[in-house]
């Protein structure tokens, strides 16, 4: 139940391999809670623990618009095969975006870009945010595909394991349509889209990546998994709703 006009959903991400020779071993988690605020923004704390060498530890925190998921500011902070990589702070504004972060390799950075038009979405890589981030398609339009590209990231790495500094990024939405799911913390009406066309937008490009989220305003992850050389896959383990 809200609480005056705040409501939070807690939970539990379980990271696990689809490679044959590592089937359904768990290789990560992330625990994240997201509070929807009585003035339109949603605050996610996220978690993550990735085990597989070098291990990630990285805990975001992020401001997004409720309705679009656009972002206002994060914070990101990493620790790799169990030693400070970096942190930084991120801020978004009509005209530019910033960051200021600290890097074990490349020391105190400074970053100013100017843009255009505000940015559509910031990925500071916990999973979470990619069921959030499905808020960019227009449903309007139905199932198809969209393209973005006023878009960034906090490491251009897979992982999320580089930084944190800002990357500008463009991909596309495929949105597939709705069907019913069952995950470890149950049975949900679920929309199913893909993420592509990142050919050329990163260092290797991404495999196919598939995501279902919760058929309502809260486009909350229950499911995701990359194919191609990663095979991994994530599902919703815990819920708990306030």
């Amino acid at each position: 139940m809200a609480r005056n006009g705040y409501r939070t959903l807690r939970g539990k991400l379980k990271y696990t391999s689809k490679k044959p020779e590592r089937m359904n071993e768990e290789r990560g988690r992330e625990y994240f809670t997201l509070t929807q605020q009585p003035d339109g923004v949603d605050v996610l704390l996220a978690h993550c623990e990735i085990d597989d060498a070098p291990a990630v530890i990285r805990d975001v925190t992020q401001a997004l618009d409720h309705q679009t998921s656009a972002p206002k500011d994060c914070s990101v902070r990493l620790t790799v095969g169990d030693r400070f990589e970096g942190s930084g702070w991120f801020r978004f504004g009509k005209q530019v975006v910033e960051c200021e972060t600290l890097n074990w390799r490349d020391g105190r950075i400074s970053q100013r870009i100017e843009i255009d038009e505000p940015i559509r979405w910031m990925q500071c890589h916990p999973i979470i945010g990619d069921g959030l981030m499905m808020k960019l398609y227009d449903l309007s339009q139905g199932p198809g595909k969209q393209r973005f590209d006023n878009m960034m990231l906090s490491s251009p790495d897979h992982r999320g394991a580089t930084g944190p500094m800002l990357f500008p990024i463009g991909f596309s939405l495929v949105y597939i349509g709705e069907e019913e799911i069952t995950v470890e913390a149950g049975t949900f009406k679920a929309r199913h889209f893909q993420v592509t066309d990142t050919a050329g937008e990163l260092p290797q490009e991404h495999p196919p990546y598939n995501v279902w989220v919760t058929a309502d305003d809260d486009y909350l992850l229950l499911r995701a998994g990359a194919e191609g050389y990663m095979q991994t896959h994530y599902e919703l383990a815990e819920l708990t709703i306030e």
